[in-house]
């Protein structure tokens, strides 16, 4: 008899562990992992690419299904996606905005407003709301507005940490056009372009807000900073006002410097690298684009440009590289071409009309764009061609944002409204 009870028991206990095994192993798939979510300019990786599988391979005449719609305000923020929940920023009457939402009703969750006027300089005829994105490091939120204006928040509540004003503190260059260029995290500073004498560059530690170094003294302009890997060593690679630039994250030292200078000091579209052949291709309105060959010297980076060319340009777009091409929307007034290029060669595969200038996001092996125009589409691009699968008209507001990929659902905006569309 207490053989049998025990040998039930036993059973009950095994079977009880199967059980929770299983539930544990189901919660592990259902969890999206790390990579899946979008926590800075550009996602997982700043290269516009989405850790997506099983999107659908065209859409219906009327687009993918809409999961929820709300108005938002006025801003090109990008939307970060965490943990079931979206960071974006806008403006609403004399205010700006860092907001949180349900991911999967669009509902507030906090809100945090604040103060900003734009200056009477400010090109009101493009917005007055923010144009850089947030970025999300651990459970910190860092987000800065249209003057400057830059918070570290508590991305669960919303409780504001520490405050810094980047153009006022710092004496950055004012820009037309408003502040734009995104924060980076490195190890535990979160980093930001200035444009001051001898704050060109800012770090600052992210649980206090201290500055941990600032360096250089070249003017900034609207792109946005990223960290690649040249020979081994980490660089931070930028466009300021007049050229691009390489320093090390730790101290903001310059490894090296290369001429980019257009009429408005206007370098918007972040570079691409390929650290296999060490290869920087970048593009800016009116100068064209080039490749540059980037090899260490000792504490210096020797600088090599390996082709030209002035037919392709890319202005306040974002590109996606598959294999040895780079893909995005070419021109910054009509008529705009979306385009292939090879970063290696500078070759130019084609050039297609159909799209307003426009942003794009790669999922899945197929090219999501959405043009200023509002129009969306799901594209397949390769060397050879660049087909349409799908095209239909989704804002009738200007959209400059770049769509954000989570899973199998979208999330896009334009100038006044959010939304959420199912793509799986």
């Amino acid at each position: 008899m207490r053989t049998n009870m025990f040998c039930r028991r036993t059973t009950r206990r095994t079977f009880a562990a199967w059980i929770l095994a299983g539930v544990v192993a189901v919660c592990l798939l259902a969890t999206p992992s790390a990579s899946a979510q979008w926590l800075q300019w550009g996602g997982p990786n700043q290269d516009f690419k989405a850790d997506a599988k099983g999107l659908a391979a065209s859409w219906p005449t009327d687009g993918p299904n809409k999961l929820w719609q709300r108005d938002l305000g006025d801003g090109y923020s990008a939307i970060l996606a965490d943990a079931g929940r979206l960071y974006t920023m806008f403006r609403s009457d004399d205010k700006e905005a860092i907001i949180s939402l349900d991911a999967k009703t669009g509902k507030t969750i906090w809100e945090h407003r604040y103060d900003s006027s734009p200056r009477e300089d400010h090109a009101h005829e493009f917005g007055d709301g923010p144009r850089s994105t947030p970025l999300i490091a651990g459970d910190r939120l860092f987000a800065i507005g249209v003057e400057g204006k830059m918070h570290c928040l508590d991305k669960k509540s919303g409780k504001v940490y520490w405050r810094r004003d980047l153009w006022t503190e710092f004496e950055g260059n004012v820009l037309n056009h408003g502040y734009a260029s995104s924060p980076i995290a490195y190890k535990n500073t979160v980093i930001t372009l200035v444009g001051g004498k001898g704050a060109g560059i800012v770090a600052f530690d992210q649980a206090s807000g201290d500055v941990v170094w600032k360096n250089q003294d070249f003017e900034n302009s609207y792109s946005s900073p990223k960290i690649i890997r040249v020979d081994g060593e980490d660089q931070l690679v930028t466009f300021m006002a007049e050229q691009i630039i390489g320093v090390d994250p730790n101290s903001g030292a310059l490894k090296w410097e290369y001429p980019c200078a257009n009429r408005w000091k206007q370098n918007v579209c972040m570079p691409t690298w390929d650290e296999a052949s060490n290869t920087l291709f970048f593009s800016a309105s009116q100068v064209g684009s080039r490749g540059l060959r980037l090899k260490r010297d000792g504490d210096k980076t020797k600088v090599e440009e390996i082709w030209f060319t002035r037919k392709i340009h890319l202005y306040h777009v974002t590109s996606v590289k598959i294999g040895d091409y780079v893909y995005g929307s070419t021109g910054n007034r009509a008529p705009n071409f979306f385009s292939a290029i090879n970063m290696k060669t500078g070759e130019i595969a084609w050039r297609e009309r159909g799209f307003a200038k426009a942003t794009c996001v790669l999922a899945d092996g197929r090219i999501i764009i959405l043009d200023e125009d509002g129009n969306l589409a799901l594209v397949t691009a390769t060397p050879d061609k660049f087909t349409v699968h799908s095209r239909f008209e989704l804002f009738d507001k200007v959209a400059w944002t770049v769509p954000t990929i989570v899973g199998k659902t979208m999330y896009v905006r334009d100038k006044e409204k959010i939304m959420a569309l199912d793509i799986g």
